[in-house]
């Protein structure tokens, strides 16, 4: 069996062992090594062909016998192929993944002034793809020239490509600058993949730009190194299933709707379908502040729980593959659609309002459809599908399966 691998400094959690897995019949472990410890592993060379990650793009490039002419030209080796004598033939995978990334993005960036965002080995890719397909590239960074004190300069720009980690998890309520300044761009194209949608992504969504994220650029140059690895082809259906199949493995399954409508029970029923980690985000508050949420609204008032909840809801929305139950007023904060979107589906479990318990639920007490009146608005301009839940759980829950 062929023996391929990731190098790297850290990688706690890497999605690469699955994408390859996918692609070839060969082992691929994870390569944690320091610096120091580099020539000693490629000495020993415990591997047929490995891929190369942050920190040591650049540190293996000594280690390499030949370079392609990409890796050549970037002085950065993401993938390294061990020949039957020994010698090590450097290669960099980045910038055919980013190329495609373009490719099937429906855009073209030639001739366009393109915006890079940092000056790092991502970027470096990034920019070496981008003057391949014609763009003008206007590398932006925290000092020299372009700065993000003068992006007024470029107020012209078409494309922005975000190749630095603002807005990567856990740091997920962070952006590198805002598009409200730049009227003619056509597309943006984030490097990061987790959170699915960024808050970069979003802000370009909600303007009517197309928006794309790093995703496709990582599972495209895995297939194209693991052709190197293998001397297989991958062929681009199973790029394109390996893609959809990673985003829904990664997003989150949000359940909103109506106190009482059942999204506990049957979060806890699609767990048991699909094997994902159940979080509630009333359940959290408690015991967050050692008090229920009708506790706090009873003490404190409405306004100052949802304020609790809302912060709650941006940290649960930080993890990845897991469902989410939220409470039933949670769609009456605005910035919570952005937060829960952002690594999510968002799914409206709806039931008829006879059929729902107000015990212990001090904003249910009144007039519920009064309520509801209020919020179905809500719950379907948050929702990207709506599920009924007008039988036993496990039926929604599965018709919540089928449908993600």
């Amino acid at each position: 069996m062929i023996r391929s691998g990731l190098l790297g400094e850290k990688l706690g959690h890497s999605y690469s062992p699955a994408i390859h897995a996918s692609f070839g019949d060969y082992s691929y472990p994870l390569f944690e090594k320091t610096a120091e410890e580099l020539p000693r592993f490629f000495a020993e060379a415990p591997f047929d062909g490995i891929n190369v990650t942050i920190p040591y793009k650049k540190a293996v490039v000594p280690f390499m016998d030949e370079l392609s002419e990409t890796a050549a030209a970037l002085g950065s080796v993401n993938t390294v192929i061990k020949r039957p004598d020994g010698t090590f033939y450097g290669d960099n995978t980045d910038v055919y993944g980013f190329t495609e990334t373009v490719h099937t993005s429906g855009l073209s960036v030639s001739g366009k002034k393109t915006l890079v965002l940092g000056s790092g080995g991502a970027s470096a890719a990034v920019q070496f793809a981008l003057k391949q397909l014609g763009a003008q590239v206007v590398v932006i960074s925290r000092t020299g020239e372009n700065n993000y004190e003068n992006l007024f300069l470029h107020a012209d720009a078409r494309f922005i490509v975000n190749a630095t980690p603002v807005g990567m998890f856990p740091r997920n309520d962070e952006t590198p600058l805002s598009l409200s300044g730049f009227p003619e761009l056509e597309g943006v194209f984030d490097l990061v993949y987790n959170p699915a949608r960024t808050m970069l992504l979003q802000e370009a969504v909600s303007l009517g730009i197309p928006a794309f994220n790093g995703l496709r650029m990582l599972v495209s140059q895995a297939a194209k190194s693991s052709e190197g690895f293998a001397g297989v082809p991958v062929p681009q259906d199973m790029v394109e299933t390996v893609i959809r199949q990673l985003s829904k493995q990664m997003e989150n399954v949000v359940l909103i709707g109506m106190p009482g409508a059942g999204k506990t029970v049957i979060a806890r029923a699609l767990a048991g379908l699909t094997g994902r980690p159940v979080f509630d985000s009333d359940e959290e508050v408690t015991a967050k502040t050692g008090k229920t949420p009708a506790m706090i609204i009873e003490q404190e008032g409405e306004a100052a729980f949802r304020t609790i909840e809302t912060e709650t809801l941006k940290e649960l929305a930080k993890k990845s593959g897991a469902i989410l139950s939220t409470g039933g007023g949670a769609v009456t904060r605005p910035e919570n659609e952005a937060i829960l979107k952002r690594n999510g589906k968002v799914v409206w479990i709806r039931r008829a309002l006879s059929e729902l318990p107000r015990e212990g639920r001090p904003l249910s007490q009144g007039d519920l459809k009064a309520l509801y009146d209020v919020r179905e608005p809500l719950y379907r301009k948050f929702a990207d599908l709506t599920v009924e839940n007008d039988g036993c759980p496990e039926d929604a829950a599965k018709k919540i399966e089928e449908q993600i």
